[in-house]
């Protein structure tokens, strides 16, 4: 292993700092420590020092040529030793190869985070005073392709989700020339662990029986086993596909959208106590509690015709809607609503904002799956929603 024992220019060191910001102090000890270092490993790979006759001298110096080399403090110019036969190739670049990837990770992990190629490039130039365009930063990108990809269709088998959340979110993407919209969908499930995971992601064109369908399956192709409950919105598309693919298993109608739908259908005044009585329907544990206070709501209220679409509403969406109470207690708040989804959503939407139209679809899936990554991740470092012996 190459030792590195050299005298530094002390003059050229001391004119660094008294006369340029520490930025070029920086820059300036760099080069003189790199430059020493390829230095003695040419005197080691020639056996040879300066002006030194060996026997074991196995080349002659050639001179230097100059080498532009970026690092994450910016650009530096080397002096790089050479040989007469030109065999001699210092390992300094591949050693401080690191520097530049952890950079160039640095850039993508800003993409990733929302902020947009534009000010990436900015921030680049004034870090490090270097030009880098637009499609440079987006080509880093397309490192995460592989990474991606490989997440998304890993295998499902090794645990058992018993709960499974399935939504949809828009976005736009530019196809031929012109701006469309796509659906993307995701999925999390509930794991042996007790945490969440994010276990499906797919952009599709548009939300659909025949989509949700290819969605699910492809989920079932990698190994996920029929939950006890899937829990989502009132998609009849979705509700379709979910009955066709996870035959034995329960839909769990969102108790946040049903009750949304229900509120938004009453009159504008003079309605509060009859919100109250609605959200009091399920705010019990059981499913007998709901039903008694469901029927006593409907008994009461029948003969006002201003309720009447309500309770039409109510009556043909309240099976569905209380599954959750099927489940034990502890995991009731936890399954009744898509809520944890919509949060999540919200995060990659935070992202997509920034970015406005993504250029392709294959865009749009390597960002959101890098997100969607990220988000569980983080989400595997938390405590388990409860603990629960199984």
């Amino acid at each position: 292993m190459t030792q590195l024992q050299f005298n530094l220019n002390m003059d050229f060191l001391k004119d660094s700092i008294m006369n340029s910001n520490l930025d070029h102090v920086v820059k300036s000890t760099i080069i003189l420590v790199l430059n020493e270092y390829m230095e003695k490993e040419r005197d080691e790979y020639l056996k040879a020092e300066t002006y030194e006759r060996t026997e074991e001298r196995q080349d002659y110096r050639n001179g230097y040529y100059e080498r532009d080399y970026m690092l994450s403090i910016g650009k530096i110019k080397l002096r790089v030793p050479r040989t007469r036969s030109g065999e001699f190739a210092p390992t300094v670049f591949e050693k401080y190869r690191r520097c530049d990837q952890a950079f160039a990770l640095s850039m993508l992990e800003m993409v990733v985070n929302g902020v947009s190629t534009r000010k990436v490039k900015n921030v680049v130039e004034q870090l490090c005073g270097e030009y880098v365009s637009k499609s440079f930063v987006s080509s880093l990108t397309e490192k995460l392709d592989p990474v991606v990809k490989e997440w998304a269709s890993r295998s499902l088998s090794t645990d058992y989700y018993r709960y499974v959340y399935v939504d949809a979110m828009y976005i736009k993407v530019r196809e031929h020339h012109k701006v469309v919209s796509k659906a993307v969908y995701i999925a999390t499930g509930l794991n042996e662990g007790n945490k969440r995971e994010v276990i499906g992601l797919k952009v599709s064109h548009e939300e659909s029986y025949e989509a949700w369908k290819e969605f699910l399956n492809e989920l079932v192709g990698r190994g996920l086993q029929s939950p006890k409950l899937v829990i989502s919105d009132a998609h009849s598309g979705l509700k379709k596909a979910i009955q066709k693919v996870f035959i034995g298993t329960s839909w769990q109608r969102c108790t946040v959208h049903f009750k949304k739908n229900l509120i938004e259908r009453l009159p504008k005044k003079g309605m509060e106590d009859i919100k109250e009585e609605l959200k009091r329907i399920f705010a019990v544990v059981t499913p007998e509690n709901a039903r008694k206070i469901k029927d006593e709501f409907v008994h009461q209220r029948q003969d006002n015709p201003k309720l009447e679409k309500v309770i039409n509403n109510l009556e043909v969406g309240f099976d569905d809607a209380i599954q959750y109470l099927n489940e034990p207690q502890e995991y009731q708040k936890h399954i009744r609503s898509t809520n944890s989804l919509e949060r999540l959503n919200q995060e990659v939407r935070r992202r997509e904002r920034v970015i406005r139209i993504f250029p392709n679809t294959q865009s749009a899936f390597r960002l959101i799956g890098a997100v969607l990554m990220d988000y569980e991740e983080e989400e595997q470092k938390k405590r388990p929603i409860f603990n629960r012996d199984k």
